[in-house]
């Protein structure tokens, strides 16, 4: 069964890929040529199926709608992303195309194709590297998620044109899907937390959005995305995306199976492979300046440029339209740049830390809104991180002590504390400027109450570093964890479910004295 050899290839690679250090994608990716090898080797029939099309089409659908889960639209519209995106293909295809016309000796038309398939960006991989160090919502993961949705936009509209099909004229339904968003809500609430919060997920990624896109001419990707930023500001929408994670993730194994089992490169193929390759730098580089040409600071632009420094699975559709010929070559090219994004993407944050003080020389004088200097006046109590354990952590608090703030990596984030009455502002925990620019006279006590350790690590070593002698507090699942923090410069890190078990206890302890007296 070719199910059985998918699967133990995928394990054993994607296992071994991880033991280095490695995102498991990689071994995935391994995996689908080594068995292509083995085909090609041994006279084996190992080929891409049906099934496995369909189920890598729907691990990136599923993908595509927990990124929409995450979304607010109001955040994308915005200079760094329209301006940045249109610029940035522009500039590619006036470079590449006639790099290519000379290099391959090719017609001016397949040059310009084949710029505009190199031009784009993986949304799977860029997304699903932000969302695996949860800076989906954080400032630079927004921009590049934004640029990335501009680039299916704009790649919608050549395969449209490279088709020459244009959507239906029941395509302009889209339009009033808004007037289904109470809808959506009012299903969102009455699936409650089991089964069917899963097949409303399921529903809505593949039915309504996939099919019924596809159905009208549009996109079935674009159609998921949308249907997934309908739901984002619903409180439960995050409790939908934990609820497809592993049906999501094991479907998008097979997508990476796919490009390696389509088959082994010929030396043509490879040839543009090495050549994409070596100049996939320059697309990282003109983000970065173009990203800094819209005041963003040197560190985000970084970080939302290396997260775009790839090819696109986009580019490999747009070549099943228009240049079917080259589909192979640009499946290598879009393999290789995985290869190459996945483990500097991890790696960012160190890399921007070894380069920053190089990086932030082209930095101008005026900066992003999101991104100024921060200045805590009179606050006595800092807490860091305003997700549910952070925004309990503050309600507390306030009763007790009046000058205190919250700092959060999501703008929209802090916008709607801010409406709810709470003293909350933007700032990164992890960006080496933000500490730099940070002035905390009267601060007495900090409580880490951030998402991921890494940055619960950092926002301790740089307090300590910056001279803080106050309180240090944090709060983590693992007694590993824990540990690290507490030698990062916490005073105390605490098991969230150890103290969650404490809090139900005290209340016993309460109720009984209270009944005692």
């Amino acid at each position: 069964m070719p199910e059985a050899l998918w699967i133990s290839f995928a394990f054993a690679l994607g296992l071994t890929v991880k033991a280095i250090g490695l995102p498991p994608l990689v071994g995935y990716l391994a995996a689908g040529f080594v068995l292509s090898g083995l085909s090609a080797t041994t006279g084996m029939t190992i080929e891409s199926t049906d099934a496995l099309e369909h189920i890598a089409h729907m691990g990136v659908l599923l993908l595509l709608f927990t990124v929409g889960l995450k979304l607010k639209l109001r955040s994308i519209i915005s200079p760094e992303v329209i301006g940045g995106s249109l610029l940035h293909f522009g500039i590619t295809c006036v470079v590449f195309t006639p790099g290519l016309y000379l290099l391959l000796d090719l017609s001016w038309q397949t040059s310009f194709m084949l710029a505009i398939a190199l031009s784009f960006s993986s949304t799977v991989l860029a997304a699903k590297v932000l969302e695996s160090k949860r800076e989906l919502r954080a400032f630079h993961g927004r921009v590049a998620i934004g640029i990335l949705i501009m680039q299916d936009l704009i790649a919608l509209v050549v395969m449209s044109l490279a088709a020459g099909q244009s959507p239906s004229q029941w395509a302009l339904i889209v339009f009033g899907l808004p007037l289904l968003r109470p809808a959506l809500f009012r299903l969102l609430d009455a699936s409650g937390h089991d089964e069917l919060l899963v097949l409303l997920g399921l529903l809505l990624a593949l039915v309504l959005g996939g099919y019924g896109f596809e159905s009208v001419g549009l996109s079935s990707e674009l159609g998921a995305l949308v249907f997934g930023a309908m739901l984002a500001s619903h409180p439960r929408s995050q409790e939908l995306s934990k609820s497809l994670w592993s049906v999501k993730e094991v479907f998008l194994v097979g997508f990476f199976l796919q490009i390696g089992i389509g088959g082994l490169p010929d030396s043509q193929a490879l040839a543009f492979a090495l050549v994409a390759a070596l100049v996939l730098p320059l697309k990282g580089i003109l983000f970065f300046f173009l990203l800094l040409a819209f005041r963003l600071r040197a560190r985000s632009a970084f970080l939302s440029s290396l997260a775009l420094t790839n090819y696109s699975e986009f580019g490999l559709i747009v070549a099943s339209i228009a240049l079917p010929q080259w589909l192979v070559p640009l499946a290598i090219s879009v393999a290789v740049s995985f290869l190459i994004s996945a483990p500097l993407n991890r790696l960012a944050h160190s890399l921007y830390e070894r380069f920053a003080h190089r990086l932030s020389r082209f930095e101008g004088q005026k900066h992003h809104p999101d991104e100024q200097p921060l200045s805590l006046g009179n606050t006595r109590v800092l807490i860091m991180g305003m997700g549910r354990t952070g925004t309990a952590a503050y309600d507390w608090v306030k009763q007790q002590e009046t000058e205190l703030i919250g700092l959060d990596s999501d703008p929209a984030k802090a916008s709607q504390h801010q409406k709810e009455g709470r003293n909350v502002v933007f700032a990164d925990a992890e960006d080496a400027s933000f500490w730099n620019g940070l002035h905390m006279p009267d601060v007495h006590s900090v409580i880490l109450a951030l998402g991921d350790i890494e940055g619960k690590l950092i926002a301790a070593r740089m307090l300590r570093k910056l001279g803080f002698r106050g309180y240090i507090v944090a709060h983590t699942m693992y007694e590993d964890e824990a540990r690290q923090i507490r030698e990062a410069g916490a005073n105390e890190a605490y098991l969230t479910m150890n103290e969650t078990g404490v809090a139900l206890a005290s209340h016993i302890i309460g109720r009984s004295t209270e009944k005692a007296s």
